[in-house]
Formats: structure tokens, C-alpha cells, sequence
């Protein structure tokens, strides 16, 4: 390239090469500056935004850890804590859009930063109930509680029990409704959780596509990469930090810890749920403050100043600088892109691969989002572990599989040199082994605990089908005995009792968790007894059960490997069956497709689903249903696991139809191309053909939806 003039030299010295002189080294001394100034900016954007990618990916895993704690707590269903859930989900899409539009024209890293105080905001006001709704109260009889009175668990007359403790039980009853209101605070939780999904939505659209903009090309997937890395590592710290806080009790710091007579493997534990929350808030906080202090634009680098492809904003944003003409051509691009909305979308439909991948993609996401929300749940109840133990298995082996076999099936892919056909297949191979692994965890369950009255009778035998009326028996007819308490006592028999009074025990000795309860006569009836003692707290499950715990984890951990593999391989069947020009629309409809059909209402119907397993459910100091107490170990792991895998299989046929339709519309010819990096096997056109001026506009008006491939 050649100089004419002083002028254009200063203009353009970064593109030039000048001629050894005085003027050059200026020049070249000018060029360096700017370079190490467009790449330090972008890297400090790129540690910044990875920090974001990390807070955000470790509050959403931290509420996950928490639903179990968030539920007891607040006394309330699964289903409701499914709706909790899925809240995060309805206020990114409440304004994704303007977001996705809008936040091109104005500065990106601000709105970013912005977006991080109200994702603080909304964990902080998700920790808000601890300090407004008083301390927890879990069921007890008063004599586990440190008391100077002894009163016999078995009531058969209420005038046995002294006035005085009579007294102190009603006064704590009648305070425990006054305080009746702070149950419907679990409302602040899902407008922090609503909150959150707001705070999160310019996060993905803005910061990737400003990567994009302002990097190298070739640096580019590196740096989203990198981005990526951290979105991994986020969910790792966010369940270990769960683990840590289930340990803690919930009170820690409100009331003396050695008044406490539950354990962490009662149900009615709850950990310090809210002090994570706390943390995150901070995190999230300390993220978004580097973005205020970062240029709206940065310097663009040498290698993409002549590139036809313009950054985001320059295609939208109207400069002040610009005459009313290039606003009135702005204007009349924006109408032929509005016209040209319909058409792709018809097109877009009338895919029949995109259609059915995408109907594959919305089931298996159904099952996979249901199956990771309870899976903390479902280990608690089913294999006995506490809170912490499973929120650390998860974190510490579950999560690295998941991040391991996304990567696996990236590097499969680019190592055999796989096409559409090719990856269609591996997509389909990975979800039905993954599904048939899954299959053998049916076997890999523990038997119900015995609870008198639930799932065992009183003499030992298989209870009636009216569980409520089983509760009560001949050997404790005589006690005035609730059927709405839980407070398990374990007899030495092995089996758990709902209550010391319905354990039909006359005497107790000692206090808190030391409490032993003697003179039990349901104890003594029992088939086998040798003794009529009891001691406070459920009996452990079953001497298989910690076996077919480790079984489950090695299982669990392969199939999640498995079923990610092919996570890399579908997305890009999805990108080389759609059109170039539709890429960003239709990644944009299938990500709000996956949102609005499967993270919002599977959480929901899954935790319906897993309600309707429950044995026993607690009661409100008032009245009226609180949150489950004893689940049916075997429906529970038929309903959770069968409904993931019936989900799974619909998937899965989806997926053959996908496999069909593209060996029916390809050639061995487009599949050898598409094995050399060319679209073949879909039905598209050359990248020439369909890169018309018209189409570049949709591109760019979706583009903020791009990054959701990854």
C-alpha cells in the first residue's frame, strides 16, 4: 500500500508499511501502542468477563444445592420449589430481547455491569427471610429440649403434664402462628431468584459478542473458550460451597449450637442455606466493578479494520456524526430486515432437520434439567446421605465428567474430521448409551426404612393401605398421640417410630440429642424385640445401602460423561443444517425454545411428580400441609428415574428421525464434503449464494443469541 500524504499517513499508519525514516518510527512506534492497547483492553474484558461467568455459574449451582434446605425451611412442597426454580428462567426472558437489541446501541460494558448489581441484588434478597421470619423451629417433644422437667411421652392424661410446662409449649405454639406469615416469605426468594434471570440476560449476548467484535479472528474461539472454562468451574465451587454450608445449622450465630437436638441426618436439618447467598452477592458485586471502568469501544485490531464483516454496533448504532442520509438508509435497512422476518421464519420451519432436532433438544432438556434439580434430593432420600455429602459429591465428580465429555466430543469431532451425518450419529449414540446406563440405576436403590405404621406395621408386618390411620395401634391406644408430629425416635429393635408418643414410651432420661426414651410398649410388641428403649433420631437404612451408594455414584458419573459427549456434536449438526444467514435467528429460537418449554416447566412437573411419592408430611404450626417428611424410597426412584428416562427415549426417537431425514436428503458425495469442513447433507446452499446483503442484516439483528451454542 502506498502514502500519499502527511495526512493519510496519520490515518492509516497502522494498515501501512513505511520506509525506513524518522516518520516510520513514529509510525511503527504509534502501531505497537495501539496493539498493546487493543490487546491488553481486550484481555482485561476477557478476565473480567470470565469472573462474571463464574459468579453467575456459581450462584445458580448454589441454589440448586439448596433446594432440599429452601424447602424445609419454608415449609412447602416440591412443585412450589420447582416454580422457585424455574423463576431464573422467566426473568431472562422477560427482557432478553430488548436486551439482545437494545444493548448494541448503548455502552456494552456498563450494561454488563449493571446487570451484575442486579444479579447481586436479587441473591441478596433471596438470604432476606433468614433475618425477617425468626428462627427455625423443628418438631420436638420437651423433653429432648434442655428442660429441668421430666415428662412422660406417652400422655394418657394431659393433667399428668405440669402446668407450667403446659404453658410454655402453648406460649411457643401460639408465637410459632404469629410468626405463621413468615412461611409465604419463600415469595422474596423466587423475586430474588426473578431478579437474578434479569441481572444475568446481558451477561451471554453482550459480552460474547463484544469478544467478537474487538479480538483477533483467530483468537476469538480461545477467548470464548476461556470464558467457557470458567462457566465450568463456576458450578464446582458453587455445590462445595453448598456442601459447607449444609453443615452448618441454619440459626449459627442466632441461638447457642449445643441447644440443638437435631443432627445433620435428620430431615428437619437445615443448613445455613442463606450465608451462601450472602457470598455469592458479594461475588457478584466484586465482578461487575471492573466493566464501569472499561471503554464503550475498543481499538479494532489490524487484521480486521479491511474485513467486510463490521462489529455489532457499527451496523446498528446511528453515530451523531452521520447526516440525516445515512440515517434514512439505516432506517430503510431496518424495514427490509422487518420484512425479511417472516420469510425466515417460514423458512427456518419448513427445515424438517432443524424442526425435529429441535423438538429432540426441548425433550431431552425436559429430562436432563428435571433430573439435575432433584438429583440432590433424590440422593438425601433415597440412599440416606446428608445435604453436605451430596452437595460435595456432586461438585467434586459429577460436574468435572459433565465438563470432560463436552470436551471429549469437541476433540472426537475435530480428530476423526466428523460431518453432519457423522455427528448426528454420535449425538444419537451418546443419548442412548447415556439412557441405558441410566437404566441400570433402577437396580441400585435401597429398600425403605422401617417407620412403624409407614412402610412397616406395628408387629412387623407390611402396613395397610390408609397410611394415616396405621399410625395408631393397640400398643398405643392408651397415649393422646398427633398423627401431624414428626419427631423419629429409633428403637432398638431397628425400627424408626414418627414420634416417642406413638412409640407408646412411658419414661425418658437425659436431654437434647442424649434424650434415651425407656418403657416403649410398641417397642416391645415388635416381632424380634428384645428391648423397649428408644433413642431420638431416624435408625439408619439398610447395611446395602452405602454399597448401592458407591454403585450409583461410578454409574452416575459414566452416564454423565456419556450423555455430554455428544453435546458438541448436536450443536453442530444444528449449525451446518440451517442456512448461514439463519444461523443467529434459529439458534435464537431454539434457545428460547429450550427456556421457555423445558427449563420453566420441568422443575415444576417433576416435583409434582416426586410430591406424590410422599409417606408423611409435616404440618405447620397452624395447620394446613408443610413440606415432606418420609418419602416411598421405591416410587420415588421409579418415578424420578423413569420419568428422565421415558423423556430420554422420546428424545432419542427424535433423534433417529433426525439420522433418517438426513441419509434420505444426502449424498455420499456431500457427506465426504461435509467430512472436509463443507456443508453437505442438509439441503444448504453455498455460503455464497445465501451471504446476500439482505441476510446479513438478519444475522446481525440476532446475533446477540449466537453465543448460545456454547
Amino acid at each position: 500500500m502506498e502514502i500519499s500524504s502527511k495526512e493519510n499517513t496519520r490515518f492509516f499508519s497502522n494498515n501501512t508499511i513505511l520506509p525506513v525514516d524518522r516518520s516510520s518510527f513514529k509510525s511503527e512506534s504509534s502501531t505497537s501502542k495501539d496493539k498493546q492497547s487493543c490487546c491488553g483492553g481486550i484481555k482485561i474484558f476477557l478476565g473480567a468477563l470470565s469472573f462474571v461467568y463464574f459468579a453467575k455459574a456459581l450462584s445458580g449451582s448454589y441454589l440448586k444445592s439448596t433446594i432440599t434446605q429452601i424447602e424445609r425451611r419454608f415449609d412447602i412442597p416440591s412443585s412450589l420449589v420447582g416454580i422457585i426454580d424455574g423463576s431464573f428462567e422467566i426473568g431472562n426472558l422477560l427482557i432478553i430481547i430488548l436486551v439482545s437489541y437494545f444493548g448494541a446501541k448503548l455502552h456494552r460494558p456498563r450494561i454488563i455491569g449493571a446487570g451484575c448489581l442486579i444479579m447481586s441484588a436479587g441473591t441478596f434478597l433471596i438470604a432476606m427471610p433468614q433475618f425477617f421470619m425468626g428462627r427455625y423451629r423443628y418438631e420436638r417433644f420437651p423433653s429432648t429440649i434442655n428442660s429441668t422437667v421430666s415428662i412422660s411421652p406417652c400422655l394418657q392424661d394431659k393433667s399428668q403434664t405440669p402446668l407450667s410446662a403446659l404453658e410454655k409449649s402453648q406460649a411457643k405454639i401460639n408465637a410459632g402462628c404469629e410468626k405463621e406469615a413468615g412461611s409465604s416469605m419463600w415469595i422474596y426468594v423466587l423475586l430474588g431468584n426473578l431478579l437474578r434471570g434479569i441481572g444475568e440476560t446481558p451477561i451471554q449476548p453482550l459480552g460474547i459478542a463484544y469478544i467478537d467484535d474487538y479480538s483477533v479472528e483467530e483468537n476469538a474461539a480461545l477467548y470464548i473458550g476461556c470464558v467457557q472454562t470458567a462457566a465450568i468451574i463456576g458450578p464446582i465451587f458453587g455445590f462445595l460451597l453448598g456442601s459447607l454450608c449444609a453443615k452448618l445449622y441454619v440459626d449459627i450465630g442466632f441461638v447457642d449450637l449445643d441447644s440443638v437436638t437435631i443432627s445433620p441426618k435428620d430431615v428437619q436439618w437445615v443448613g445455613a442455606w442463606w450465608l451462601g447467598y450472602l457470598i455469592a452477592g458479594v461475588i457478584s458485586i466484586l465482578a461487575g466493578i471492573p466493566f464501569w471502568f472499561l471503554p464503550k469501544h475498543l481499538s479494532k485490531p489490524e487484521s480486521r479494520k479491511d474485513s467486510s464483516t463490521s462489529s455489532e454496533q457499527s451496523k446498528f448504532i446511528i453515530e451523531e456524526s452521520k447526516d440525516q442520509h445515512k440515517s434514512y438508509q439505516h432506517q430503510a435497512k431496518l424495514a427490509e430486515m422487518a420484512k425479511d422476518f417472516l420469510p425466515s421464519l417460514k423458512n427456518l420451519f419448513g427445515n424438517p432437520v432443524y424442526i425435529l432436532y429441535l423438538c429432540a433438544s426441548i425433550i431431552q432438556f425436559n429430562s436432563l434439567i428435571g433430573m439435575v434439580t432433584y438429583k440432590p434430593k433424590y440422593i438425601e432420600q433415597q440412599y440416606g446421605q446428608t445435604s453436605s455429602k451430596t452437595n460435595f459429591v456432586i461438585g467434586l465428580i459429577n460436574i468435572p465428567a459433565v465438563a470432560f465429555g463436552i470436551f471429549s466430543g469437541g476433540l472426537i469431532m475435530k480428530k476423526f474430521r466428523i460431518g453432519v451425518l457423522g455427528a448426528a450419529k454420535l449425538s444419537l449414540g451418546s443419548s442412548f448409551f447415556g439412557y441405558l446406563l441410566l437404566l441400570s440405576l433402577f437396580a441400585m436403590g435401597c429398600e425403605n426404612s422401617d417407620v412403624a405404621g409407614l412402610t412397616v406395621s406395628y408387629h412387623g408386618m407390611k402396613p395397610m393401605t390408609d397410611y394415616e390411620q396405621s399410625l395408631f395401634s393397640e400398643c398405643n391406644s392408651g397415649c393422646s398421640c398427633s398423627k401431624n408430629d414428626w419427631d423419629p425416635i429409633c428403637g432398638e429393635n431397628g425400627v424408626t417410630y414418627v414420634s416417642a408418643c406413638l412409640a407408646g414410651c412411658q419414661a425418658s432420661n437425659g436431654s437434647g440429642k442424649n434424650t434415651v426414651f425407656f418403657n416403649c410398649s410398641c417397642v416391645e410388641t415388635f416381632e424380634s424385640s428384645q428391648s423397649s428403649s428408644a433413642v431420638v433420631g431416624p435408625c439408619q437404612k439398610g447395611n446395602e445401602c452405602p454399597k448401592m451408594f458407591l454403585y450409583f455414584l461410578v454409574i452416575s458419573v459414566i452416564t454423565s460423561y456419556t450423555l455430554s459427549v455428544g453435546g458438541t456434536p448436536g450443536y453442530i449438526l444444528l449449525l451446518r443444517c440451517i442456512k448461514p444467514h439463519l444461523k443467529s435467528f434459529a439458534l435464537g429460537i431454539y434457545t428460547l425454545a429450550i427456556r421457555v418449554l423445558a427449563g420453566v416447566p420441568a422443575p415444576v412437573y417433576f416435583g409434582a411428580a416426586i410430591d406424590s411419592t410422599c409417606l408423611k408430611w409435616g404440618s405447620k404450626r397452624c395447620g394446613g400441609r408443610g413440606a415432606c417428611r418420609l418419602y416411598d424410597s421405591s416410587a420415588l426412584r421409579y418415578v424420578y428415574l423413569g420419568l428422565t428416562l421415558v423423556l430420554g427415549m422420546v428424545s432419542i426417537f427424535f433423534s433417529v428421525a433426525v439420522l433418517w431425514v438426513l441419509r434420505k436428503s444426502s449424498s455420499p458425495q456431500d457427506e465426504t464434503l461435509s467430512a472436509n469442513g463443507e456443508r453437505g447433507g442438509c439441503g444448504t446452499k453455498s455460503r455464497k449464494d445465501n451471504f446476500v446483503n439482505s441476510d446479513r442484516l438478519i444475522q446481525s439483528t440476532y446475533w446477540p443469541e449466537k453465543e448460545t451454542r456454547l
